[in-house]
C-alpha cells in the first residue's frame, strides 16, 4: 500500500483538546513567576492575583450573559458535571430524586448518574433518534413530580450533534425542574446566552477552545441550591475549596476573549472545510455513513462509519500518515467496546467499530483535507481488501 506523504502532521483531534495559543500562554507565564501569589493571602501583592480571577469571571459571565457571581471556577469538565449533579440531588432531595439524562451523554454526566443511582436516585435515560437528537415530547413525557434535574449536553463530543437546548429548558422550567446543560464541546464553539437558553446550569472546560488542562467553570443560576463540592478553604464564596489556580483561570479568559471575536468567522471557516470534506467522502468512498445531525451540527465535527473494516486499524494507518484523529472520546480510548453514542443512534455493533472522528480547527485548509481524504481512500481501500466480511459481501453483488 503506497500512501501519499506531507512534511508536516495533520492535527484532526480538537475534541479531544486544542493548542494553547500565544496569547493565552504570554497571558499565563507571569502568574507562575512575577504574580506567583496566593490570591487569599492578606498582602498586598496577592491582590493582584485576586484581582485576575475576579476579572477572568467578568469576562467569563460577559461571554454566556450571567451575573460573575454566578460562575465558579473548576479543575475542568468533569469536575463541573460532577458538582452539578451531585450538589442539586443533595439540595434538593426534599424534593425529589429523579434525574433526566441521555444515553449519549459524556462518561462524566453517565458515570456520575450511576453512582447516583447507588445513592438512591431514579435516573431515566432519554434515546435518540438516528442523528442523535431527542424527542421533547419524550422528555416532557419523562418528568415526574419527583424530577429535580434534567441533564442533557449542549453538543455531543463524539457526532456533533447539537440539541434544542433552549426548548429544553423551556420544558424543564414550565414543570418547575432544573436544567443543566454539559457545553464542554459547545462553550466558544456557538454563541450561548443562559437567559435566552433557559440554562440553570452550564459545565465548560478551557481546554477544548485553546485554554490550558486542569481549568474549567460551573455556571450556577442565582437562586439555586448550590452546595459545596470540594470541602476546606472559602476559596469561590466557600463552594469550592483550594488554592486557585490563577494561571490557569487568566489563560482560560484569555482564550475565551480571542474566540469569541472571531467566533463567526471561525464557525463560516470551519463548516466550508467540514462540508467539503464531508462531501468528497460521501461521493468517493462507498459503504460510509455520516453519523450525527447533517445541518444541526459543530462546525468543526465530521463523524464517518466505513463499514467491513475495524476503526483502529485506520486510525494507525492514519498515524502513519501523520494525521492525528480518533474513534471517538478520548475518555473511552482504552476500552475495546464500540461507541455508546454511536449504539446509542441505531448502528449495529459491527459499523459502530469502523468509525472514526476528524475534529477540525480554524487552522484547516482545503490541501489538509484533500491529503487526508486521499489517504482515508487507500486506507479503507486496503483494509477492505484485507477484510473476510468484504469479500463475503462482495461475493453476494456478483453473484
Amino acid at each position: 500500500m503506497e500512501m501519499s506523504t506531507m512534511k508536516k502532521a495533520i492535527y484532526l483531534d480538537n475534541a479531544a483538546t486544542t493548542k494553547v495559543i500565544p496569547e493565552v500562554l504570554d497571558a499565563m507565564i507571569p502568574y507562575y513567576q512575577d504574580k506567583f501569589w496566593n490570591p487569599s493571602s492578606f498582602y498586598s501583592p496577592a491582590h493582584t492575583c485576586k484581582n485576575a480571577i475576579e476579572e477572568a469571571r467578568e469576562q467569563i459571565a460577559d461571554s454566556i450573559g450571567c451575573a460573575p457571581r454566578e460562575i465558579y471556577f473548576t479543575s475542568g469538565g468533569t469536575e463541573s458535571d460532577n458538582w452539578a449533579l451531585e450538589a442539586t440531588v443533595d439540595a434538593y432531595q426534599g424534593k425529589g430524586n429523579h434525574i433526566i439524562t441521555t444515553k449519549i451523554e459524556h462518561h462524566a454526566i453517565l458515570h456520575t448518574c450511576e453512582y447516583l443511582k447507588r445513592r438512591g436516585c431514579e435516573v431515566t435515560y432519554l434515546n435518540v433518534d438516528k442523528n442523535g437528537k431527542i424527542n421533547l415530547e419524550e422528555l416532557e413525557a419523562a418528568i415526574r413530580p419527583t424530577t429535580i434535574l434534567i441533564s442533557i449536553m449542549f453538543a455531543n463530543n463524539e457526532i456533533g450533534t447539537i440539541q434544542p437546548v433552549k426548548e429544553i429548558g423551556e420544558i424543564a422550567h414550565k414543570h418547575g425542574v432544573l436544567f443543566h446543560t454539559d457545553a464542554v464541546q459547545a462553550y466558544c464553539h456557538v454563541p450561548i446566552d443562559v437567559d435566552e437558553m433557559n440554562i440553570d446550569m452550564l459545565s465548560a472546560s478551557g481546554h477544548k477552545f485553546n485554554g490550558p488542562k486542569g481549568v474549567g467553570f460551573l455556571f450556577v443560576r442565582k437562586g439555586i441550591k448550590n452546595k459545596s463540592f470540594m470541602h476546606g478553604g472559602a476559596q469561590e464564596r466557600g463552594r469550592r475549596a483550594g488554592t486557585e489556580n490563577v494561571a490557569g483561570i487568566v489563560g482560560m479568559a484569555t482564550a475565551v476573549k480571542y474566540n469569541l471575536v472571531a467566533l463567526d468567522e471561525r464557525v463560516v471557516h470551519e463548516t466550508k472545510a467540514r462540508d467539503y470534506a464531508i462531501q468528497r467522502i460521501e461521493s468517493e468512498i462507498p459503504y460510509a455513513r455520516l453519523n450525527g445531525d447533517p445541518i444541526d451540527r459543530l462546525s468543526n465535527n465530521i463523524n464517518f462509519s466505513f463499514r467491513f473494516i475495524e476503526g483502529e486499524s485506520m486510525l494507525l494507518k492514519l498515524d502513519a500518515c501523520g494525521i492525528c484523529a480518533s474513534s471517538g472520546s478520548a475518555c473511552t480510548s482504552g476500552s475495546l467496546d464500540p461507541s455508546h453514542v454511536l449504539l446509542a443512534i441505531g448502528l449495529p455493533h459491527e459499523i459502530a467499530h469502523g468509525s472514526i472522528r476528524l475534529t477540525l480547527s480554524e487552522d484547516i485548509t482545503t490541501e489538509d483535507l484533500d491529503y487526508v481524504v486521499d489517504n482515508l481512500k487507500e486506507i479503507v481501500a486496503y483494509l477492505r481488501d484485507m477484510s473476510p466480511l468484504w469479500e463475503d459481501f462482495t461475493k453476494k453483488l456478483t453473484a
